[in-house]
């Protein structure tokens, strides 16, 4: 158990013995409530296997992946027709296996099961805004929604696109969309015009819907000059329909209000189309960062079972519980906060910025609704600790058992804050995995100990693997991660990519019939994983292969820097190791602290961590969705024009790295 903070050791093997120190454990009483514990003991009853612990469970889930998803399917509930016997069809096909090839079923109506006053939905604007909405109501409110739609034209396939903060209205327009069968996609309204064309200009919407305004860091921004330029330049001119954030605003010309689109159309019972289970339910956007952002298509079924998996097994989200992800409307956790409403969980909807007026604001809203699972970024706990709050020290959080962080690898450091400044009895569930997949390949386990920089375990049903460079899989060695059998959320594939092409270059190329997700990562003598760094930025100083992580995590520890990013640079024939930092306010980089910041790495990582120049920022570039962005600064670092800028939080923060004087010095 952690007795205080706990300082970083080397990359050595004292250091992997500290990697996996255990953090916290659950006690027998939580064990024996987890629903892990009820499936495992339904698993050995229906098929007659004998599944001592959860290494025994994942070898099953994986060996027998049709017996595993029916399995789930059955001990979720899942609300659809079963009109044959097959599960998975084309079973060893990767892409190319088809589950449940005969059921047909519908998300909205998997989500939307209960009818009571209970909350489904709590929000909190940063602007003072506070609503919420009952089971009753949300279901009434789709119920409208979807009638408005069908009158708009929309049907099975058709895609309606929305650009909104993380309000009630979205989750009510996306539910009302995907129950018609139509296609949903969403941004965040902070996104730029073009960055929006050039989404949502590729899927042609027959539906935009928008909002007039947001709020971020104490300013209200005026959103419809925007949304009037995006709605004309899609194709078709859509009609926008335009949802009021907290004071209505007079909407652009053309364009009709939420509640003037809903007015014609009174509660009924809703008309949910059971469709096949690989209907397109959602147009999730990559980054962008490597080229125009990519439309992954994400079938219903597949996204329900992957999320009901990782929700009531992984997370042990109940009934009743209640579930919170700070996310904006364009990240993937979005869409999988969303689908705990399928779990009969109340969903804590929060806008604005986690740090106005202060740090405090994510936690008195704990505090207030009795936050059961707090979903977050490894980048705000850093930010957290930075500013040195200790949220124990001033809120309750009685209620709070389980952290869930994702974004970047949660540093060692960073499982040490929760537990000294969070609190000490919590499942800290360090997850990864991707829009690629709209879930994880490792996560957490409330049966399991939450060991020190490591996520829990990896995902049942996922045949997560790390090989190295000859493509065997190997243990305790860095490698790619990878998925070695099909599993169903893959992607139905890309929008318009008519012959799967662009989809197999993707994550096929490398490993035949294996999915390459491009992460840099290595499994460990507990059976959890450590992720490095995506793959495509590992440095290779001399030929040696580091993970990004592994500088951020000691770069970062350093109280001087408040954030960093690391890159390659080609030099005379090989790469050198450049690293940039953002120091605190009033902070001059000098020769002494360019020294302790490599001395720092030589000795608690390798000689070969330590950057040959160390150079000062004002800031580091990142998506909208927070991931810095290594590649694009190496472009701009050797000249070169950096891909879609219109990917980022701040595109001119890139010029940072132009014609830099001391990298072009020995």
């Amino acid at each position: 158990m952690i007795a205080g903070v706990m300082t970083d050791t080397r990359t050595n093997p004292a250091r992997e013995a500290a990697m996996s120190e255990v953090l916290w454990r659950p006690d027998e009483a939580r064990v024996d409530a987890a629903a892990m514990t009820a499936f495992r003991a339904a698993v050995e009853a229906r098929w007659g296997v004998s599944l001592p612990d959860y290494a025994a469970l994942h070898r099953w889930s994986v060996a027998c992946r049709e017996r595993f998803w029916l399995t789930l399917w059955d001990f979720c509930g899942v609300v659809a027709e079963r009109r044959g016997e097959t599960v998975l069809a084309d079973r060893d096909a990767m892409p190319g296996a088809r589950w449940f090839p005969d059921a047909r079923l519908n998300y909205a109506e998997n989500l939307l099961r209960r009818r009571d006053d209970g909350d489904a939905l709590a929000f909190r604007g940063e602007g003072g805004a506070r609503r919420r909405m009952s089971w009753r109501e949300l279901r009434d409110s789709v119920s409208r929604a979807a009638q408005a739609l069908r009158a708009l034209g929309v049907g099975r396939g058709d895609r309606v696109a929305a650009c909104l903060p993380n309000m009630p209205e979205t989750a009510v327009a996306m539910l009302a969309t995907s129950s018609i069968g139509a296609v949903w996609s969403s941004c965040s309204p902070d996104f730029g015009a073009p960055a929006v064309i050039d989404r949502f200009g590729q899927i042609a919407p027959k539906a935009l819907i928008g909002c007039d305004g947001y709020r971020y860091n104490g300013k209200r921004h005026d959103a419809r000059a925007r949304l009037a330029e995006v709605a004309a330049a899609l194709p078709g001119r859509p009609p926008v329909i335009v949802a009021a954030y907290d004071e209505p605003e007079t909407p652009p010309a053309g364009a009709t209000t939420w509640e003037d689109w809903l007015a014609p159309f009174a509660p009924r019972e809703i008309e949910f189309d059971r469709l096949p289970f690989d209907h397109p339910l959602a147009i999730l956007f990559s980054s962008g960062t490597t080229g125009a952002p990519k439309g992954i298509v994400h079938g219903a079924g597949g996204v329900l079972l992957k999320h009901l998996c990782e929700h009531r097994l992984h997370g042990d989200i109940n009934p009743g519980d209640r579930m919170f992800f700070f996310t904006t409307c364009g990240w993937m956790m979005w869409n999988w906060l969303l689908s705990g409403l399928a779990s009969g969980a109340t969903l804590l909807l929060y806008d604005g910025s986690p740090f106005h007026p202060d740090g405090n604001v994510l936690f008195d809203y704990a505090d207030a609704e009795g936050m059961t699972h707090f979903g977050t970024s490894a980048r705000f706990i850093e930010a957290l600790a930075k500013a040195e709050l200790r949220p124990a020290d001033t809120h309750r959080l009685a209620e709070l058992r389980v952290v869930f962080s994702t974004g970047s690898p949660l540093a060692p450091a960073g499982f040490d804050y929760v537990y000294d400044a969070v609190k000490r009895d919590l499942c800290v569930a360090s997850i990864s995995g991707g829009t690629d997949i709209v879930g994880c390949f490792a996560l957490g386990n409330p049966t399991l100990p939450v060991r020190r920089g490591e996520l829990q375990c990896p995902a049942l049903g996922m045949a997560t693997e790390v090989r190295n460079d000859a493509g065997a899989a190997v243990a305790g060695e860095k490698g790619e991660l990878v998925c070695a059998k099909p599993f169903p959320s893959m992607p139905v594939g890309f929008w318009n990519d008519p012959d799967g092409a662009r989809y197999r270059a993707a994550y096929f190329e490398r490993y035949p019939g294996v999915w390459r997700h491009g992460d840099y990562a290595e499994t460990t003598a507990a059976g959890g994983l450590i992720i490095h760094g995506r793959s495509d930025a590992v440095l290779n100083p001399g030929g040696v292969r580091i993970g990004t992580s592994e500088i951020y995590r000691e770069v970062e520890a350093v109280p001087e820097v408040v954030e960093s990013v690391v890159i390659g640079q080609e030099w005379r024939g090989d790469v050198r190791v450049v690293l940039f930092v953002v120091l605190r306010e009033g902070l001059t980089l000098d020769d002494a602290l360019s020294a302790r910041i490599a001395e720092r790495l030589r000795a608690r990582a390798s000689p070969r961590h330590a950057p040959s120049k160390i150079v000062q920022v004002a800031a580091v570039p990142r998506t909208r969705s927070g991931k810095l962005v290594e590649l694009a600064v190496r472009d701009v670092v050797h000249g070169r024009p950096a891909v879609n800028r219109g990917a980022l939080e701040d595109p001119a923060v890139l010029d940072l790295y132009r014609d830099i004087p001391a990298l072009s010095e020995a």
